[in-house]
């Protein structure tokens, strides 16, 4: 394998681990160097407790295992209370390029604490109780819990770590809450615009009508002026007719008395 297919499997474990559930922080947004939260296995003495795992991947990763230990102290045979260090077979002498990041910390470490190797210590006392009084075990377990790895604990010991982490991840929250925000903006400005371009255009309509409809009334009231006209002009010529013909007839009377005084004379 090249350095190049090396490098993109050290991005390929490390992106896989990221996209769990787990909570995992890159150490100066280095991908081979990162620390991960662990729970304690259900079921378990170890169950309630929260440990950090610090784990380093060398430049040859996979060929090479890579290097994890438990940064708050733990109570186990095969756990270096000092240092952290770890003894599983899986990550030292049997290490396979087939393994990878998610399998150690879903599979290989929460069998170890299951299942402690008695005959390989890192921790004699551990180991020593685990054979030979098991209920001193577990209580023992449980002290190394209650002093160093509480949900209190592990918040008052990497504070500073979690804040830092918290706010890269507030920045880009407020940063995407902008666009979000941005983008609803510019949705609602072209909702407005729309609205008041719909208002402006229905107000137009508005006028037409009106216009239109001043126009048929002044047309009607116009038609209705003629119509009143024509009928004046009618009457007035009924009445002219008629002050025509009375006048006619009364000439006619006239002659007619006049004729008849001419005859009487003769």
């Amino acid at each position: 394998m090249s350095g190049g297919n090396q490098k993109r499997r050290i991005e390929t474990d490390v992106m896989k681990l990221l996209m769990s559930n787990h909570d995992v922080q890159l150490i100066n947004d280095n991908m081979q160097e990162l620390n991960v939260k662990f729970l304690g296995p259900k079921d378990t003495p170890y169950e309630g407790g929260i440990w950090r795992l610090h784990v380093e991947l060398p430049d040859n990763y996979p060929y090479k295992s890579p290097s994890i230990g438990f940064v708050n102290k733990i109570f186990h045979p095969n756990i270096d209370v000092a240092s952290g260090s770890i003894c599983l077979d899986v990550i030292n002498s049997t290490w396979s390029p087939l393994y990878d990041l998610i399998n150690i910390i879903e599979w290989m470490i929460p069998g170890l604490l299951k299942e402690p190797n008695g005959s390989d210590p890192l921790n004699n006392e551990a180991a020593s109780l685990q054979l030979r009084d098991k209920k001193r075990y577990e209580e023992k377990i449980k002290e190394y819990i209650k002093k160093y790895a509480t949900e209190e604990k592990y918040k008052a010991m990497f504070r500073d770590s979690e804040d830092s982490s918290d706010e890269d991840q507030d920045n880009d929250f407020d940063e995407e809450e902008i666009e979000d925000n941005k983008s609803d903006s510019e949705i609602g400005l072209r909702g407005k615009n729309r609205k008041h371009d719909k208002e402006e255009e229905e107000e137009e309509e508005e006028e037409e009508e009106e216009e239109e409809g001043i126009y048929n009334t002044s047309r009607k009231r116009s038609n209705n002026s003629s119509g009143k006209v024509d009928e004046l002009n009618d009457g007035i010529d009924s009445d002219q007719e008629d002050i025509n013909d009375q006048e006619l007839s009364e000439l006619s009377d006239i002659e007619l008395s006049d004729e008849e005084d001419e005859d009487s004379k003769i």
